[in-house]
């Protein structure tokens, strides 16, 4: 099978020869390459120069036999067009320097085009293809909830409560933020898709954060108007959102193509849940990757056992690749996905 078609085939629940594989976070800090440029750069020097970025997405492909790159940016790189002043803390993530909370902060946040505010990212796909023809690469983007959550809170939180505040203080404000930012990601994965991207993700880390209900009302029929806004770009999307086994069967109805998982769930319950309709990516517990080889191959059996039949599964961590990662592990975590998924579902 062409390499190339192995994970877009998986994500359609097509047959494939053996289990497509990559890894949330693979170009990170466990690997040398990219130690050695962020000793220089910040990570949004490396997110607005296309070579830069290149290079760091290339290189786990270089070391491990994975079956996709993910282009390297961050999340809330769309912030640049929207005129947000903000930065990227080391050990602590986006900080903003005035978070929106009310209807003037959410008026005043800029038209964003993608291709003039963050084309950089789509140049950055278009080295990676020139240099490695031979594996797709996905394309990404925060989900319109967890941008906002960023936006509202100046950062990361543990409670979201500005967040959870503003939703119920002023809902008509909060569903105007919301729909502001899913015409963004709207715009910014079309971007990716029409510069080579063969899927496309979207990271809704902070979804879990939401009760059923809100989750339903709110933020799903948003989702929905995303994902259907990209379906005639004829490329595979996956949704993917943490600590929210409470959503998921909502989540499956998003109209993605998979459903990306967390570790805390087991894959099986979630097929069971969701049904046969939708593709599950993941989840393979990322402390894995802290242990040794014979701990990770059972781990990773663990998690391809959750689902028999191999079908309509990609392989990946149940969230991103932690930096103390050992490089023995993942290269022992590839190899064994490959080889087992073959040997008992591939189809040659």
């Amino acid at each position: 099978m062409n390499r190339r078609d192995r994970l877009v085939r998986a994500l359609h629940g097509e047959p494939v020869d053996a289990l497509p594989i990559w890894l949330m976070r693979q170009a990170g800090r466990h690997l040398p390459g990219y130690r050695a440029l962020r000793a220089r750069y910040g990570i949004l020097d490396l997110a607005r120069s296309p070579d830069l970025a290149a290079r760091v997405t290339i290189e786990p492909l270089d070391r491990f036999d994975l079956d996709a790159a993910i282009v390297f940016a961050d999340i809330t790189v769309p912030f640049f067009g929207l005129g947000v002043d903000f930065r990227i803390d080391p050990g602590v993530g986006p900080v903003v320097a005035r978070p929106v909370r009310d209807a003037d902060g959410v008026e005043a946040l800029r038209p964003f085009d993608a291709e003039r505010d963050a084309g950089f990212v789509g140049a950055a796909i278009r080295r990676f293809l020139e240099r490695r023809p031979d594996r797709p690469i996905l394309g990404f983007a925060g989900a319109p909830f967890t941008l906002a959550s960023y936006l509202i809170e100046g950062g990361a939180s543990k409670d979201y409560l500005e967040t959870r505040r503003f939703l119920h203080r002023d809902p008509a404000a909060f569903a105007l933020l919301l729909d502001r930012l899913t015409e963004v990601a709207i715009d910014y994965l079309t971007m990716q898709a029409r510069a080579g991207a063969e899927a496309l993700q979207l990271f809704d880390t902070w979804a879990g954060q939401l009760p059923r209900p809100l989750y339903e009302t709110v933020i799903l029929p948003r989702l929905r108007t995303l994902f259907d806004a990209l379906a005639p770009l004829d490329r595979p999307t996956i949704y993917f959102s943490t600590g929210s086994d409470h959503l998921l069967d909502l989540a499956a109805r998003s109209h993605a193509t998979a459903l990306g998982v967390d570790w805390r769930v087991p894959l099986g319950r979630v097929r069971r849940a969701v049904g046969p309709s939708v593709a599950l990516q993941g989840n393979l517990d990322p402390a894995a990757l802290l242990t040794d080889a014979e701990t990770v191959r059972r781990m990773a059996r663990g998690v391809l056992d959750e689902i028999p039949d191999g079908r309509a599964h990609v392989f990946n961590l149940g969230h991103g690749m932690p930096p103390e990662a050992d490089p023995t592990c993942v290269e022992a975590l590839v190899r064994f996905v490959h080889e087992y998924s073959a040997a008992r579902t591939g189809t040659p």
